[in-house]
C-alpha cells in the first residue's frame, strides 16, 4: 500500500493486538489518520505459538510487512501449512495428510509475541495511546463517535474500530448497548506449552514434525504439535473437549480466570493410556503449562457494525481455533475494511456506507470458517461424520483447509465497490 493524500476524517482504534496494528497499519500506509488506544501499558501478546495461513501471508505480502515478520523468525519457517492427522492411542499410525502441495499453500509458524513486535516497527508511536481501557462509546452527533475510557478521559473521531479480542466492550456498541456480550465457554480447554526440540528427541519422540506437523487425533481430544523458531521450538497445544453440553450451556464462574497456570501432571492425567509420542510429548511439557478456556462469539453476530462504529477480529467473530484460522481472519478483516476506507471515494458523508458493506462481505466468509473450525475439532476428537473410524476420517477433512486458504481477497474488495455503487454511495463510473 503506497502514501496516499491523507483522508478528511479520523479514525480510532480499540485493541493494540495482531488485528488492530494491522488495521492500523493500512491506513497509515494509506494516509488514512488513525489514533489507536489500547488498555495494557505496552503492547504485548499472551501464548506461544501462532500459525498464519497462506491466506493471510498473502495480506502480509500485499502490505509489505512480511519480510519484517519473517526476519523475526526465520526465512525457513515460511513453509508448507500441511500436516499429518495420526491416531493419538497406540503407535501413532498416519491416516490422513492435510495437502498443501499449491506452492502458494504456505503460512508462518511463529511466537506470537515476535509477530506483534515484527508489526509494532510499522506504526507511528505517536498515535499509540496507553492505559486506555475502552469502557463504551457514544454518538453525540450524525457523524461523530466519543470513545469513553476506565480513566475519566475521552477521545472523539468520526469512527470507531474494535479491535478489543473477545471480551469486546465495543461489541456492546454494535449490539446497540444492551447487556448481551455474546461471549461464550465453547466446552474446550487447550494446554498450551513450548518444548525445545532438541529436548524433546533427546527422551526419545520418534515423530518427524519437521517434515510435517502432527495432530494426534482421539476421544474427545486432540493434540496439535508444529516446530517454530527455525525448528528450534516445538510449539504444543492439546485440547479436551466436552460435547455432552451445548456452546454457552455452562459458563465459567465470575472469578474463575480464562488463562491459568496448571501442573503438568493435570495434563499427563488428562491423556493417561495414549499413545508412547503422546506420553513423551507430554513427560517434556513445563512444569506449569497454561490452560486456556476457550471462548467464542455465540450465537454470531447478525452484524459486525452499527453506524460509525465496526468490529473485526475475535470481537466480531472469536472461533474456535481447530484450522489456525481465527487471526487469519481477523487479518483478512483488517484488510477489506483499510483498503474501503483509503479508496479515493470514501468520504466523511459515506462512511457508514462503507462499513455497512464491510459487514457485507465479511460476515459470510467469517463465519463459514467459523463453523468448519467447529467441525474439524469435532472430527479430530472422534465426533465428526465418521467417529472414530480414524481410518477414514481423512473424508470428513477433505476440503476445509482449502476453504480458507484458497480465498480470493481482490474478489472481495471488487463486490464491495460494486455495492457501494449499487447504494449510491460512490459514483456509478468507479472502476473495479
Amino acid at each position: 500500500m503506497s502514501e496516499q493524500p491523507r483522508k478528511q476524517f479520523e479514525v480510532a482504534i480499540v485493541g493494540g493486538g495482531v488485528c488492530g496494528l494491522i488495521c492500523a497499519i493500512a491506513l497509515q500506509k494509506a494516509g488514512v489518520p488513525v489514533q489507536l488506544f489500547e488498555a495494557a501499558a505496552a503492547f504485548g501478546e499472551i501464548g506461544a505459538g501462532l500459525g498464519i495461513g497462506p491466506n493471510a501471508v498473502r495480506v502480509l505480502r500485499a502490505m509489505n510487512v512480511l519480510d519484517d515478520v519473517l526476519q523475526r523468525c526465520s526465512p525457513g519457517d515460511l513453509r508448507p501449512r500441511g500436516f499429518t492427522c495420526r491416531i493419538g492411542i497406540g503407535e501413532h499410525k498416519a491416516v490422513y495428510k492435510i495437502p498443501a502441495e499449491d506452492p502458494e499453500d504456505r503460512g508462518i509458524g511463529i511466537h506470537r509475541a515476535a509477530f506483534l513486535n515484527a508489526l509494532v516497527g510499522f506504526v507511528d508511536p505517536t498515535t499509540c495511546h496507553f492505559n486506555k481501557r475502552c469502557v463504551g462509546i457514544s454518538e453525540p452527533s450524525p457523524k461523530r463517535v466519543i470513545l469513553h475510557f476506565s480513566d475519566g478521559t475521552t477521545h472523539e473521531a468520526d469512527v470507531a474500530i474494535g479491535a478489543d479480542g473477545i471480551k469486546s466492550s465495543v461489541r456492546k456498541s454494535v449490539l446497540g448497548g444492551v447487556y448481551d456480550s455474546r461471549q461464550a465457554f465453547s466446552n474446550t480447554v487447550a494446554y498450551r506449552g513450548l518444548i525445545p526440540h532438541a529436548t524433546l528427541k533427546a527422551a526419545g519422540f520418534k515423530t518427524d514434525l519437521r517434515q510435517s506437523p502432527a495432530c494426534f487425533m482421539g476421544p474427545s481430544k486432540h493434540i496439535i504439535v508444529f516446530p517454530i523458531r527455525n525448528d528450534e521450538i516445538v510449539n504444543v497445544v492439546a485440547f479436551a473437549t466436552r460435547y455432552d453440553n451445548q456452546i454457552g450451556a455452562e459458563e465459567l464462574p465470575d472469578d474463575a480466570p480464562w488463562v491459568e497456570e496448571v501442573s503438568r501432571e493435570e495434563l499427563k492425567r488428562e491423556y493417561d493410556g495414549w499413545g508412547p509420542d503422546v506420553i513423551t510429548l507430554l513427560d517434556c511439557m513445563p512444569e506449569k503449562p497454561s490452560k486456556w478456556s476457550i471462548h467464542v462469539v455465540h450465537p454470531p453476530l447478525e452484524t459486525y457494525v452499527r453506524g460509525r462504529v465496526a468490529l473485526l477480529g475475535d470481537a466480531a467473530h472469536g472461533m474456535l481455533p481447530h484450522l489456525g484460522a481465527g487471526a487469519g481472519q481477523g487479518i483478512e478483516d483488517a484488510y477489506l475494511l483499510a483498503r474501503l476506507l483509503r479508496h479515493p471515494h470514501t468520504d466523511a458523508n459515506n462512511l457508514e456506507s462503507v462499513f455497512q458493506v464491510y459487514s457485507d462481505i465479511r460476515r459470510p466468509r467469517a463465519q463459514m470458517v467459523c463453523e468448519r473450525s467447529h467441525l474439524a475439532g469435532s472430527i479430530y476428537d472422534g465426533h465428526g461424520p465418521h467417529g472414530m473410524d480414524w481410518e477414514n476420517v481423512g473424508q470428513d477433512l477433505e476440503g476445509l483447509f482449502e476453504s480458507v486458504w484458497h480465498h480470493d481477497l481482490d474478489g472481495d474488495y471488487e463486490t464491495a465497490l460494486a455495492s457501494l455503487r449499487s447504494r449510491g454511495a460512490f459514483p456509478a463510473d468507479v472502476a473495479l
